[in-house]
């Protein structure tokens, strides 16, 4: 234990110990069984004290570009963020509030998006903005058809 410092030790080996002890094998197959928890809420079940959320998303972004699945990545966290600025999904008026939601979700989004992915983030929140989804909308994962539609996989993301 490290006494609440989450980057205190080798939090990389901490942060796979508590992975495994959770019964899988990888830090993407634990983020995934929980597509919509946000990437604090992913933190706090592995380590309430000692891991934080951007060590969470450090390794599920190593463990993307080791299999080439860096596109799917970004399009889970795309649910994490909307889920947690649009919990009802995407709203039905674009008032002032809602706008600020939104902008909120598509801005943690960009934030969270490695640098090889910008330009393809920037399209397609160009696009939803463009053509906003129906009201409602909450993806469930990052295979949702419209996520695909808007950030397909590309040949580097195939193993």
């Amino acid at each position: 234990m490290n006494n609440g410092h989450p980057w205190q030790g080798n939090w990389v080996v901490r942060l796979y110990e508590r992975v495994r002890e959770r019964g899988y094998d990888s830090l993407t197959a634990f983020a995934e069984a929980r597509p919509t928890a946000s990437l604090v809420a992913l933190a706090k079940e592995l380590g309430p004290d000692d891991i934080a959320g951007v060590q969470v998303f450090k390794g599920l972004v190593a463990e993307a570009e080791r299999n080439h699945r860096v596109t799917r990545l970004v399009r889970g966290q795309f649910v994490r963020e909307l889920y947690e600025s649009l919990p009802n999904g995407w709203p039905t008026v674009m008032d002032d509030a809602n706008r600020f939601k939104v902008a909120k979700a598509l801005g943690s989004w960009s934030a969270y998006t490695p640098e090889t992915h910008e330009k393809r983030v920037e399209r397609a929140r160009a696009a939803l903005r463009a053509t906003p989804p129906p009201p409602g909308w909450r993806p469930l994962g990052p295979d949702d058809e419209l996520l695909l539609t808007l950030l397909p996989d590309e040949d580097a993301d195939r193993p």
